[in-house]
């Protein structure tokens, strides 16, 4: 079984990824923030660095994939390589951050890459606005996502919202997380994993 969680930058995902690894007492995938060579340069200059940063993801997360197939077991996924194609890149791209040179090349890579690709049994998706994203980011204290515009945020919302309808690659749970938490309030996490057993096991 492979779970997957999108969601934007300070969403919580994985926070969810770690409550529900344990709750099923799966293995959890980490996405690779604290050991990205690139992440701390790409903050500090988005255009210099935005290329390499998403080719860095897309081989992080394609490993991540490999991996998990490889091994068999159940897995939760914090991020996934569908949201560096279909939001991070297009979005650095339409900013102006990434030249139409480097994004094509990009985009014919996944291409590629695609074909090997298996999607998640289930996607959850975690959507928050910007007052909630900006309060979570703050709270994580990351010096690097401290430096993250207002506007980047609004605009990867957007991108997220436009992806998460036209997904159709297989089940997807939609969970808006600016009402609840699923941190401190256990109800919420149990209301959570009960939406996942629904989806999974067909349990009501």
């Amino acid at each position: 079984m492979h779970i997957a969680i999108a969601g934007n930058i300070g969403v919580g995902k994985s926070t969810l990824a770690g409550l529900l690894a344990n709750h099923y007492d799966w293995d959890v995938n980490y996405e690779d923030v604290d050991e990205n060579p690139y992440l701390d340069d790409f903050y500090r200059d988005m255009k210099a660095w935005a290329f390499n940063l998403q080719i860095y993801f897309m081989h992080s997360r394609l490993q991540h994939i490999m991996n998990i197939h490889d091994s068999g077991k159940n897995v939760v996924q914090d991020r996934t390589i569908y949201e560096d194609v279909y939001i991070f890149a297009p979005n650095l791209h339409e900013m102006e951050l990434m030249a139409t040179r480097d994004f094509e090349t990009y985009f014919s890579l996944f291409r590629q890459i695609e074909k090997l690709l298996q999607p998640p049994d289930l996607l959850i998706y975690l959507k928050a606005s910007i007052p909630t994203l900006v309060k979570r980011i703050q709270s994580k204290g990351r010096e690097y996502e401290n430096a993250i515009r207002i506007d980047y945020l609004e605009s990867l919302n957007k991108r997220y919202e436009t992806w998460v309808k036209s997904y159709d690659l297989g089940k997807i749970l939609i969970i808006d997380t600016d009402a609840i938490n699923f941190i401190d309030r256990p109800q919420d996490f149990s209301s959570i994993v009960n939406k996942i057993d629904a989806e999974l096991f067909g349990l009501f």
